[in-house]
């Protein structure tokens, strides 16, 4: 477990000092593939940095499983930095594939046998198996990005550390980049930091979040959970539009946005309260998505029927989400 407690960081200008962070509490699980999310300037890097030791804050403390890293210096805080590997997009243009994951190794003194297997190990996790003795000029921006990642995890760190990990990668090869990141948590047990501009990256993989935005985090949290948090930013920016002109809910009782999560509430949910309770549903806005392997669906209804509140209850026992919007009302539409 890493928790961010109180903390605050400034930079020097020629004007006034650049506030990056200011008072930021966070817990990141461990094993989880958590997502600083936020727009440029936000303070994404900055916290990402302090996360993974190579910053410290002004102000605050960051902890790992309850360690004061801000007590550390020396050689007790090498060892701490050794635990966090650092994806570094800039690889090594004269060394191979398989030497630029190999470098970290060599640095630390490993046995030539036991550096194969480990890269050997590695290359296969990435998918390049085959590439090792390629130079980086010959990959694509995302299987460079991949080998990257790999390199960052040469020494087996607990926590990595990926800034912007799609950055300059192209749409079609993103998926592989973040295929790699879920793999180094799923398989090799580590903690994955990344940080994007992007909601889609965390849409995919993430399975905890944080918005931030001028330094501050707007909340945070497991994805799955702020699905149903009303106003929540992130559900709004990681579910599918529900945007509708007030004409087209004139015509129904009432309408009500429902979100729907797992592959049982999506397919079955709607059409067995309908059934239950013989209310209509028109689905007038919204649509599906995936949330890693889960399904997702966020609908904007419109209810007909005398026991339409019943069946809306009936859902929400089920694990549905469902609230009004503001102009849900025929009469409020008139």
């Amino acid at each position: 477990m890493i928790t961010v407690e109180n903390v605050s960081k400034s930079f020097p200008s020629s004007d006034t000092p650049v506030t990056a962070l200011r008072d930021v509490n966070l817990s990141v699980s461990a094993g989880s593939l958590h997502g600083l999310i936020g727009p440029g300037g936000a303070g994404k890097s900055t916290l990402a940095r302090c996360v993974a030791l190579r910053e410290r804050p002004d102000r605050g403390v960051v902890r790992y499983d309850g360690m004061d890293t801000s007590r550390l210096a020396g050689r007790r805080l090498w060892g701490a930095q050794r635990q966090v590997g650092v994806v570094d997009p800039d690889l090594l243009p004269e060394r191979t594939v398989a030497g630029n994951v190999a470098a970290p190794l060599e640095r630390m003194g490993l046995d030539p046998a036991q550096r194969r297997q480990r890269v050997g190990t590695l290359l296969d996790v990435i998918g390049l198996g085959r590439s090792g003795s390629r130079l980086p000029a010959e990959l694509s921006a995302g299987q460079q990005r991949r080998v990257a990642v790999a390199r960052a995890l040469a020494t087996a760190p607990s926590v990595l550390l990926a800034d912007e990990p799609t950055e300059g990668v192209a749409s079609e090869e993103s998926a592989a980049v973040l295929s790699v990141l879920d793999r180094a948590r799923a398989e090799l047990g580590a903690t994955v930091v990344l940080t994007t501009r992007d909601a889609d990256v965390a849409r995919r993989v993430c399975d905890e979040v944080a918005l931030l935005d001028r330094g501050r985090v707007v909340e945070s949290g497991t994805l799955l959970t702020l699905l149903g948090k009303p106003g929540s930013p992130l559900a709004e920016a990681l579910l599918p539009r529900v945007a509708t002109a007030r004409a087209q809910l004139s015509g129904y009782d009432r309408a009500v946005d429902v979100v729907l999560v797992g592959f049982a509430a999506v397919g079955a949910l709607l059409p067995e309260a309908s059934a239950r309770f013989d209310v209509d549903f028109d689905t007038i806005g919204g649509g599906l998505t995936r949330l890693g392997d889960t399904p997702v669906a966020r609908f904007r209804l419109g209810v007909e029927g005398q026991r339409a509140d019943a069946a809306l209850a009936w859902m929400a026992e089920r694990g549905a989400h469902v609230s009004t919007p503001l102009f849900g009302l025929r009469d409020a539409a008139a």
